[in-house]
This record gives C-alpha cells, structure tokens and sequence, in this order.
C-alpha cells in the first residue's frame, strides 16, 4: 500500500472511532468508504422484530387429558402447536406417557386441570413433569386451572361415625366408654392435609413453578418450596357483570360463606356498590345444616359469588334465602364449576336467572344440560401469565385486568 493510501486508511480509521463514541464525521475516504457507512449507527429505522421472537421460541406446551380444549385454546392465544404427547393406560390402569418431541433445554408448561377423573389426572401430570425433567428441560411449569384436593387444606374435620354402629363402634374400639351422643363422638380428628400432600408429590416429579387460579385457600402456596402464581378470575368477573348485567349499579354481591367475604368485598369495592355474606353450618361434607343471612338484599339484584360449587346445595339453598329476604334477581359467578351428582338438576330447579361458571374445568355437556349456565373464558388470562413467565416478565398486571 502506498504512503498515500497508508495515510487515508488511517484517518477513515479515525473517524469510525469517533462514529462509534457517537461524534459527528465529516465523509470518508475513497479507500474504506463502504465499511465507513457500514459501521455508522442506524438513527432513523428502528430494528425489524425477527419472526423467532414472534414465535416464542424455546418454548413447549403440552396437554393432559383433563382439559384439551382450555389447552388448544391456550396456544391458539400464543400463536404455536401444543407439544406432541401420546397417554395411554395399560391392562392394569397403569398410565403410560410418551412425549413425542425433544424438550432438551426448553421451557416447558404442561396444561392439566384437577377435573373429571381427578386421580389419574394428577397421575398423568406427575407422569409428564418427571418426563419432561428427566428429558433435560429447562424449566416445567405445570399449569393447573383447578388445583385438585385443594379443598382439604387444614386439619380441622370431624370423623364421620358410620350410623349404623354409633356408639357401639366406637366403643368396640376402646375409644369412649361413655353413652355420648354419634355427633360428640367425632371430635377427634384424623383428616389428612392432601393439599400439601399434592405440593409435595409435583415438587418431587421435578416442577419447577406453578400457575393456578383462585385456590380455594391462598395458604396453599405456602405449602410450595417453588414459586406458585395464582391467578385471579376477578377481573374477568367484573368485565362479565358491567356487560351482562344492565342495572348492575342496583345490585349487591354476596358470598354464601363466611370465608369468602374476602373475595366479595374486593369485587364490590371495585363496582361502588355494597356486599353480604351467609353464615352456614355442615352436618357434613356437601350437606349444609343452617343459613343466616347478614346483609339487606331487598328490591336489588343479588349476586352469589364463590371459588367452586361442587354438588351446588349450598348456592341453591342460598338463592332461596336471597329470594325470601326480597331480592329481585339471582345470580351465581363460579370461577371453578364443578357440578357433580345433582348439581346440573339442582340449577334447573333454582330461582337463578344464571349460573356464570369459568373454564377452568370443561362445561360442554353442563350447558348443553341446563340452559342457566354461561361461560367465562379464561384462556386469555393463562396464555398471558405463561407468555409473560417465559419472558421473565411480572404477573402482576393479570391481577387487576384482562388482557385483551
């Protein structure tokens, strides 16, 4: 290279040190001209989203046999195809899982609800975490709409003596010596807490976070050594009443127990308007004794409010005692419906003009069985938590608003 060229690439070497400390060049030279422009910053195109990014890559969702549809719908929402995965059962009921593609070093969600044939469900989804896990992915997160045994989460039930052996049974066991009556002589109690049981049993399969949505209980998270997001249906609850409801501002919301006033209070604050509970006590699991009233329904529309509704005693008997004290209307808002035995033909029968359940568990042939029930889609609110989880962004945004 000649004396003069030296001479030029040494200043065109200059001034792109001084386009990259971001001062102003004046031109280059002939000799390093096109990697000159090359190199100077881009200030007017801003960069072009690569389709991969639009795509969510490194990213696998698969689906238990609890819920396709919720999961289809899921990532329909995102814009990708549920992972493959083949589950069958054995002669001898055992489940057998195969995933049919590679999760090595994916991020990994696995779409199981506590519904329907809940035992083999929960099976099938240990089953599909621990192969995911032992497949070298990433990171699994199982997302459970409907957390199963969620609610035997405390220590606090009665035995339930047999009726026909009463006092003889217990005494036949050296347990009491005394006449006392059958309902004394359950106070002891032996009740499992299988909530934590559950937590335990995912952690041990190789989870490594949990979605869920409105547990029945919060402090089913504490029983969790992974991180667990649970979700809320609230916001989904309020946009279904301001857009279904006409004279929703003349309506008052109540929760047909005591433990979920909590829940009532908030979404009554949030629609200005006022709230009551019923206090009920059980004879027994899924029989309720007494209702008591606090609160003044007269001339408004009342709406029941509760997590689950599983055979629906408690909700249709609390529809009744809102009619009797003057309420105009009934609605009942479930996030999770799980309308066991009677449950459809008890709605049929009750003063509801609606029963407005989420689909966190299927409710295809509940509808097609009662035309009182309605459905909230809550598939949106899952896609954008598991969206936002794989690009490490906060949740917090779904607590309070749907996205859109």
């Amino acid at each position: 290279m000649s004396g003069s060229k030296r001479g030029a690439a040494r200043e065109d070497i200059g001034m792109l040190d001084a386009a990259a400390e971001g001062k102003t060049t004046s031109g280059c030279s002939s000799v390093l001209a096109p990697a000159c422009l090359a190199l100077l910053p881009a200030t007017t195109t801003p960069p072009a989203r690569s389709s991969s990014s639009l795509r969510m890559p490194n990213i696998k969702i698969f689906s238990g046999s609890s819920h396709p549809d919720l999961a289809q719908r899921v990532v329909d929402r995102l814009g990708i195809d549920l992972g493959k995965v083949v589950t069958k059962k054995f002669s001898n009921l055992e489940t057998c899982v195969e995933i049919g593609e590679s999760v090595r070093g994916e991020d990994v969600y696995i779409v199981q609800s506590g519904c329907g044939e809940i035992n083999d469900n929960l099976m099938e989804m240990l089953i599909m975490i621990n192969a995911c896990k032992i497949a070298s992915a990433a990171r699994v997160t199982a997302v459970i709409p409907c957390f199963p045994y969620a609610r035997q989460d405390k220590k606090d039930k009665r035995c339930e003596i047999p009726e026909k052996l009463g006092r003889n049974w217990m005494r036949l066991r050296g347990e009491v010596e005394t006449a006392a009556p059958v309902a004394e002589l359950g106070a002891l109690s032996r009740a499992p807490i299988s909530a934590k049981l559950v937590a335990n049993m995912l952690s041990v399969a190789g989870a490594d976070h949990i979605i869920t949505m409105d547990l029945h209980a919060s402090q089913i998270q504490g029983f969790f050594d992974i991180p667990v997001d649970n979700l809320y249906a609230e916001p989904a609850v309020l946009k279904w009443i301001r857009e279904n409801i006409p004279e929703w501002g003349n309506a008052i919301i109540v929760s047909p127990d005591a433990g979920g006033a909590k829940r009532v209070t908030s979404i009554a604050d949030r629609l200005n308007i006022e709230f009551a509970l019923i206090h009920k006590e059980r004879k027994k699991a899924n029989e309720v004794a007494s209702m008591v009233l606090v609160g003044d329904v007269k001339d408004r529309i009342a709406i029941l409010v509760d997590d689950m509704a599983d055979t629906c005693g408690t909700i249709c008997h609390a529809a009744e005692k809102l009619m009797e004290a003057g309420a105009t209307k009934t609605y009942a808002i479930l996030t999770h419906g799980i309308f066991s035995g009677p449950a459809v033909s008890r709605i049929n029968n009750a003063c509801f003009e609606a029963v407005v359940v989420t689909n966190t568990i299927p409710q295809e042939q509940h509808m097609k069985d009662s035309n009182k029930i309605q459905l909230i889609d809550v598939s949106n609110i899952l896609a954008e938590a598991i969206r936002r989880t794989h690009n490490g962004e906060s949740v917090s945004f779904l607590f309070n608003s749907v996205p859109l």
